[in-house]
């Protein structure tokens, strides 16, 4: 029997694909399905089944066109939502042959109402792993208020109380030896305080992770939605899109992989209202890029910010990305929902240039800078676009803070003849924060790189004494 955990970093998600005597299964896949029927033909394997753990929120499952492609029906725990393709809606305790191995359901709801685990039997009949979708997680539990954005009569409160029942009743009676496989790590907004691990066993996480100590339901319920901050915007749309279906991956790299020349380019941005993203490095594309384009680098937390920044899922985008990742930058659009890249700028900002059209920069300085423009004048403006957690954690003195995950109200606290200067923690998010205000006719920000990391290592600033990161969001 094979287990194998395929993680990605920029979702902080993890699909598994499962293998025993010649039948494969596949949870919680990814948009592009190619790797896992590539994976299965590589090893003489037919996928069997695809199974969900619930109606997923961060990203857009690959479950409809993976189903399409293999044969493969799709399964989901107990539900009664109508969806738009063909499903198998298992009962509680429904079990599934894999060759020689067998995968049990066991439903879970509290992230969801949907939400499902899957307990893995290896071929001797052992129990041997558990994959927890967004129930448990290592050092967390599922965040218990996003089904409430979808159906009405549900709230965060009595979510946290199925949750408290689910982790009670169907998961911590199981064996300590047990690996737990959650579809989430560090760095997803599905939970609070999840560890940098990607697996653990049972036993340790009875031991460690707060949701499963010896609590009170009411204890329980404070401690899960005390601190939760109101999720991406783009989380409702992505869950009807994997509950009412969605347009072929390849539909959507064929609408979006597609080279524009700089008048092409220009002639698009002008009639179809696009938006220029631009997916370089932060400080490349501040030394010059198309007008009005908004920056979010393809090697940060790309996806996250992404879904943070642009609230309409059908918004017309245009690319311009470093040559040779233009379908990269599709697909990983595509993973969120944004299913509207309708073109890339052929030959990236060096075309552009020598095509004679203008180009915009944004001033960038280092701290050691940022020190001496303070000694010349004490009372500068510093933005902070940290979140408010990290901001409380420890900050520079008088800084103020304008969090990127709210941009429209931060940008309230800015007055457009004033100058300031704005960072993040290492650079990437205030170039984020600079690109999309300077979009919007803010011409006096100017960036900080390396961030507070740098602000603080210069030791050329008074910093707030630090303190402990709370568990907000």
């Amino acid at each position: 029997m094979k287990i194998e955990q395929i993680y990605t970093g920029c979702l902080a998600q993890g699909a598994y694909y499962i293998e025993s005597d010649g039948e494969a299964a596949v949870i919680d896949p990814l948009r592009e399905v190619q790797p896992y029927i590539e994976k299965a033909e590589r090893r003489n394997a037919k996928i069997k089944y695809v199974f969900e753990t619930h109606f997923h929120a961060d990203f857009v499952s690959g479950h409809q066109d993976l189903s399409a492609k293999t044969g493969a029906p799709i399964v989901y725990g107990p539900t009664t939502m109508k969806m738009g393709f063909d499903a198998i809606v298992a009962e509680d305790g429904q079990e599934f042959k894999i060759g020689k191995a067998k995968i049990k359901v066991l439903h879970t709801p509290g992230h969801t109402m949907e939400s499902s685990c899957y307990l893995l039997f290896n071929e001797e009949g052992n129990p041997e792993a558990i994959f927890t979708g967004d129930t448990l997680f290592i050092g967390d539990v599922g965040r218990p208020d996003l089904a409430q954005k979808v159906v009405a009569d549900l709230t965060q409160e009595i979510l946290a109380g199925h949750m408290y029942d689910s982790l009670r009743n169907k998961i911590m009676p199981l064996p300590d030896d047990l690996i737990v496989y959650p579809a989430h790590g560090a760095g997803s907004a599905c939970g609070k305080n999840m560890s940098k691990e990607t697996s653990d066993t049972l036993g340790n996480q009875k031991k460690t992770n707060y949701a499963l100590q010896e609590i009170t339901k009411e204890q329980f319920i404070k401690e899960l939605i005390t601190g939760l901050t109101p999720p991406p915007a783009y989380f409702p749309q992505n869950v009807m899109m994997n509950i009412e279906g969605y347009d072929s991956i390849d539909a959507v790299l064929e609408r979006g992989v597609r080279p524009l020349t700089p008048s092409e380019f220009e002639a698009a941005a002008n009639e179809t209202g696009a938006l220029i993203l631009d997916t370089r490095a932060p400080q490349v594309f501040a030394k010059g890029f198309v007008p009005n384009s908004v920056n979010i680098g393809i090697d940060g937390s790309f996806a996250v910010w992404v879904g943070a920044m642009i609230p309409d899922l059908k918004q017309e985008i245009l690319v311009v990305a470093d040559e040779g990742r233009e379908e990269e930058v599709i697909t990983r659009l595509a993973r969120v929902g944004y299913d509207y890249a309708i073109g890339y700028l052929n030959g990236g900002i060096e075309a552009w240039e020598k095509s004679g059209q203008e180009i915009d920069q944004i001033e960038s300085i280092s701290a050691e800078e940022l020190a001496k423009r303070q000694a010349e004048n004490a009372e500068i403006n510093i933005l902070d676009v940290r979140k408010n957690s990290e901001f409380l954690s420890e900050h520079v003195e008088n800084a103020e803070n304008a969090p990127l995950d709210y941009i429209n109200e931060s940008m309230q606290k800015i007055d457009k003849d004033k100058t300031y200067f704005v960072h993040c923690a290492g650079g990437y998010r205030s170039m984020v924060f600079n690109s999309i205000l300077r979009a919007r006719g803010y011409d006096n920000l100017i960036d900080v790189k390396g961030g507070f990391k740098d602000i603080k290592d210069s030791e050329k600033f008074k910093v707030t004494d630090y303190v402990c990161p709370t568990t907000l969001l």
